[in-house]
């Protein structure tokens, strides 16, 4: 494994961009190539006005679509918004060989490259950990992550070359509902109530509310064939109380921004499935609806300022 290539230079890429980087320059040299994928004009904005991983200019290689360059592993990193050109922009670095691995929230982004490159090994991956803050091209995390992915003896040998901490479940798919339910109850909530984690961990209404947002997303994945099911709740509230209380969720942080949020990976994935499925999800749509209220409300602003 020598080649990598990040998609994708929000919170997480360029987390991973800046972990990559220093663990590799300092324990892997030589064995490992790291480059960045860009369109021209992110190209020009990168060098002109470079991205800031906790207060240091980071000094990436870039990469254009057209380049030549043999990936062993794509990370994508991108928000949803940016899949489908992320998966076109890959194109000319994916053989047979390639591992990809998407750090999108959701639960469909590994079927929509599958979609694309059916030869490829799509492992099924997710990034859990504190939250980072993202302030235009500036990004401050403070290094308490792992990512979370389907067993292979390859992308092992990368990440413990390169010093990444990873784990692999039993049940990647168990594990990947996990962090969408905890996504599902805590980034929409978080942004509509403007609460941090900790102001969510103490507030026991708020609890009680999510416990309803859970058995939604339980009775889905029950109608998809996941199993293991039976300890979700316990598991998801437990996964919130080790967020870092001052934290504010991604899609928190977007609406403070103004900036378009993840909702319809969240609560319109939810919805879309519960109609497919015969599930009712009345808490998702209101919090849908909220959301999106929310967003209507920045654009507006942004528009009479």
């Amino acid at each position: 494994m020598k080649n990598i290539i990040i998609c994708g230079l929000g919170a997480v890429g360029l987390t991973y961009g800046g972990k990559f980087r220093g663990k590799c320059e300092g324990k892997c040299e030589g064995k490992s190539n790291l480059r960045i994928l860009v369109d021209e004009a992110r190209l020009k904005r990168y060098t002109e006005n470079k991205p800031v991983l906790n207060g240091v200019e980071q000094n990436f290689e870039y990469i254009l679509p057209q380049d030549e360059f043999d990936a062993d592993l794509i990370i994508i990193s991108t928000k949803a918004s940016g899949l489908a050109s992320a998966i076109e922009q890959i194109r000319n670095f994916v053989k047979p060989e390639t591992i990809i691995i998407s750090l999108l929230n959701g639960i469909s982004s590994e079927d929509e490259i599958k979609k694309v490159y059916p030869d490829a090994k799509v492992l099924k991956s997710y990034f859990i950990g504190h939250s980072a803050v993202r302030v235009g091209n500036s990004v401050t995390q403070d290094g308490v992550g792992t990512i979370v992915a389907e067993k292979d003896d390859k992308l092992i040998e990368i990440f413990e070359e390169c010093g990444i901490d990873y784990s692999i479940p039993d049940d990647i798919d168990y594990s990947l509902w996990l962090k969408f339910t905890m996504n599902i109850f805590s980034n929409q909530t978080s942004a509509i109530l403007n609460m941090t984690f900790g102001e969510l961990k103490r507030n026991q209404r708020f609890i009680e509310f999510a416990k309803k947002l859970i058995n939604e997303v339980r009775l889905i994945a029950e109608k998809k064939g996941v199993k293991n099911l039976e300890n979700l709740e316990k598991d998801a509230l437990s996964a919130l109380s080790g967020m870092c209380d001052e934290g504010k969720t991604s899609m928190h942080q977007d609406i403070l921004a103004g900036r378009k949020t993840e909702v319809e990976i969240f609560a319109g994935e939810i919805i879309k499935l519960g109609h497919e499925l015969g599930v009712k999800t009345p808490y998702n749509q209101v919090l849908y609806d909220m959301v999106k209220i929310l967003e209507e409300k920045n654009e507006h602003s942004i528009h009479t300022c």
